[in-house]
């Protein structure tokens, strides 16, 4: 697809959508003998999603696991639509979007793995991030230079902010 293609996609986007674990996240995850799980999320991520809600963008994560560190985080960034745990992501983005009034063509979904491959191909603009597993990244719109957890939320904030107009890059 041209670039002029590209740019005008993403300035239709009114949401962005991401999964947690290996993309907010290099994927892994801590578990204390307590059984008490952390993550490592990355800070520039955070600024990232805090520049596209403050541009008046919707931002919703949805994940296959259930993190009290993710809720924790999001709850920290701002980020309004937080589903965690659920066993059918498309059916959490279309009540989502129902709720926003908005179609999935104005949506774009951040995803690294098979159980994202379904809502990847139901939105406007999918993207995967550069240690998504193959078929992901064959599938999606766009890839990123950055993988999860070192930059690849930031770097799609950047991109979708700078398609917009009238938002500062």
């Amino acid at each position: 697809m041209n670039s002029a293609a590209t740019h005008n996609r993403l300035a239709e986007l009114r949401l962005v959508a991401f999964d947690i674990d290996g993309v907010f996240t290099d994927g892994r995850f801590y578990l204390s003998d307590e059984g008490i799980e952390s993550k490592a999320f990355n800070t520039q991520d955070g600024f990232g999603i805090r520049r596209l809600i403050n541009a008046g963008f919707e931002v919703a994560v949805i994940s296959g696991r259930h993190s009290a560190a993710a809720a924790k985080r999001m709850d920290e960034l701002g980020v309004r639509h937080v589903v965690l745990g659920t066993g059918d992501k498309c059916a959490a983005f279309d009540e989502l979007i129902t709720a926003l009034g908005m179609h999935a063509s104005e949506c774009a979904f951040v995803g690294d793995d098979i159980p994202d491959l379904a809502l990847l191909e139901k939105v406007g603009y999918s993207i995967a991030v550069a240690n998504a597993v193959e078929e992901v990244r064959d599938f999606c719109d766009y890839t990123t230079k950055a993988a999860g957890g070192y930059g690849a939320v930031r770097e799609v904030c950047d991109l979708v902010l700078a398609a917009r107009p009238g938002t500062s890059h």
